[in-house]
C-alpha cells in the first residue's frame, strides 16, 4: 500500500469556515492613478503584439519591460506628464469621495 493512500486529506469545508480578513472594497471607490510604465504599456502593446504574434501575455511583459528600460527620459516624459495628469485627477477624485464620505456619516451627529 503506497504511504499517499494514508495520509488523511483535508476536508475542503475546514478551508471555508474561516472568516476572511479582508474588507469588501466599495465599488464606487476612486481609481488609483496609473504609473507612466502603464501608461506606456497601454500605447505599446498592440504594437509588440503584432511584431511578435507568437508570444504569450508574459513574454509581452518582458518585452514591454525591456523596450522601457531602453527609452532615455526625453522619450519617456510623454508618459510621465500623463501619469502626472492621472495622480491629480485621482487625488481630486480621492478628496471629492472622502469628503462624501465624511457627509454620509456625519448625518447622525448634526443633533449634538
Amino acid at each position: 500500500m503506497p504511504k499517499e493512500a494514508t495520509k488523511p486529506k483535508r476536508k475542503a469545508a475546514e478551508k471555508a469556515e474561516k472568516p476572511s480578513r479582508k474588507t469588501k472594497k466599495d465599488p464606487k471607490a476612486p481609481k488609483r492613478a496609473l504609473s507612466a510604465y502603464m501608461f506606456f504599456s497601454q500605447d505599446w502593446r498592440e504594437r509588440i503584439k503584432s511584431e511578435n504574434p507568437d508570444a504569450g501575455f508574459g513574454e509581452v511583459g518582458k518585452l514591454l519591460g525591456a523596450k522601457w528600460k531602453e527609452l532615455d527620459d526625453a522619450e519617456k516624459k510623454p508618459y510621465i506628464d500623463q501619469a502626472a495628469r492621472d495622480k491629480e485627477r485621482a487625488d481630486d477624485e480621492k478628496a471629492a469621495y472622502d469628503n462624501k464620505q465624511k457627509g454620509s456619516g456625519d448625518d447622525d451627529d448634526d443633533e449634538e
